[in-house]
């Protein structure tokens, strides 16, 4: 290819970072790329929270509008923010290595959730990390978090919170992970579907593009990844429903741990399986299948019937 690749990214420092990577990946396969550098309605409004301004679809779809303008090749995602369905003409090329898919605790005066005090104040943007925290500490306080990584340590560092909760992903990719006071366990909350994986779209049609970006695609991590989304997909997931899933894989053997709550903590429905790696989809659905049968899908409802009267208000 004569032409260098364009990478469409978000301007934020760990959105950087992960274009980057890409870059350096195709860079050792041999392959020249270019950044390009776009806004998202995510990154420009930040003191809502994103549950209720349409979800984090708002970080990607410019980056997808500028593909199908033909303004770049490619786009770089947290493959946590990538929804289920894509729009027509793109789709997902490649899924890069995992990184640490933990959630992260962070404080400069304590060094675990269980030492925090009766009404600590801690900061988190995410209904999934709100509803299990509130489960297992209803003590705490939950307040609203937005803003880049340096930004919410920034707000913890001026005492706004007495701890906040990031992606333990996120924070090792920006070389902060001494900020890390400790990782907190899968058992004690469970990850977003996807979390710590990097996804690679690009248009469907680009066969050239797509052979390139192949090169880069681990099937390990895609194995666990799309057994998570499937649940998620299945589930109907948003940013407005806590829902969690995380999969590992043993030799062929995939397992899938999944879990959807009410944001308060009131109401928790977990449910798990495992099936060959071949049949990460599968499994994916018949695990969400259990957590509706166990009451999930009435706190989907719930939330569901919540936004919509929200809506018609607005």
């Amino acid at each position: 290819m004569s032409n260098p690749l364009r990478i469409a990214t978000r301007k934020s420092p760990l959105a950087l970072w992960q274009a980057e990577e890409v870059q350096r990946r195709l860079a050792a396969k041999g392959v020249a790329s270019e950044l390009v550098q776009m806004s998202t309605r995510g990154d420009e409004i930040l003191d809502t929270p994103l549950a209720k301004i349409g979800g984090k679809g708002l970080f990607i779809k410019e980056l997808q509008k500028g593909m199908l303008e033909g303004r770049a090749d490619l786009a770089v995602h947290s493959m946590k923010d990538l929804p289920a369905e894509f729009p027509p003409g793109l789709h997902l090329a490649a899924i890069l290595s995992r990184e640490n898919p933990t959630d992260a605790f962070v404080s400069n005066l304590y060094k675990s959730l269980d030492q925090l005090p009766a009404n600590a104040v801690v900061g988190t943007c995410s209904l999934r990390r709100q509803s299990q925290i509130l489960d297992k500490y209803p003590s705490l306080t939950l307040k609203d978090l937005r803003g880049n990584v340096n930004t919410r340590l920034k707000k913890l560092d001026d005492g706004e919170f007495d701890a906040i909760i990031l992606a333990s992903a996120g924070l090792i990719r920006l070389g902060l992970e001494d900020r890390i006071s400790a990782e907190i366990s899968v058992d004690e909350i469970l990850p977003a579907c996807a979390q710590g994986a990097i996804g690679i779209e690009s248009k469907t049609d680009d066969t050239s593009v797509n052979a390139i970006l192949q090169q880069l695609h681990d099937d390990d991590t895609a194995a666990r990844v799309l057994c998570e989304r499937s649940l998620n997909a299945r589930l109907g997931g948003s940013c407005q429903t806590p829902i969690a899933a995380f999969a590992e894989l043993t030799g062929d053997q995939l397992s899938l741990r999944g879990l959807v709550a009410m944001p308060d903590g009131s109401s928790l429905f977990e449910a798990s399986g495992s099936d060959n790696r071949n049949n990460g989809v599968a499994l994916g659905n018949a695990v969400a299948e259990q957590l509706l049968e166990a009451g999930a899908d009435k706190v989907i409802r719930f939330l569901a019937e919540q936004r919509d009267g929200n809506s018609k208000q607005v």
